[in-house]
């Protein structure tokens, strides 16, 4: 489900970033998209009619943008319990050691010359 909701995300963001460099830019920065908007208004829509349906579109994808990034923050937080690190560290032990049962080996000895 989280990898569903991941591709969603993801292609929302596509088609965000998509519309908003469709919109014609108001201030003019660096010299684009002041001109007349393509086409002289002789065309499909006209040029505040696009700029309408390009807001709108925005809109409507900045919110699901948001909504599946917060159902992701969700899904992820999701099946955690929060604890210390030091619940995680195993207990102490409160048996002692039994005793080693290997045999002791002496050393070896170097004969004497």
């Amino acid at each position: 489900m989280e990898t569903v909701v991941l591709v969603i995300h993801l292609l929302i963001a596509i088609g965000l970033v998509a519309v908003i460099l469709l919109q014609r830019s108001e201030g003019g920065a660096l010299g684009m998209g002041g001109g007349s908007g393509g086409g002289g208004g002789s065309g499909f829509m006209s040029g505040r009619a696009a700029a309408d349906v390009l807001t709108r579109t925005t809109a409507i994808l900045a919110t699901c943008f948001i909504i599946t990034s917060i159902v992701l923050a969700i899904m992820a937080g999701s099946g955690r319990e929060s604890g210390s690190i030091l619940d995680q560290v195993p207990a102490p032990s409160t048996t002692p050691a039994a005793p080693s049962s290997t045999p002791t080996v002496p050393a070896p000895t170097t004969p004497a010359q």
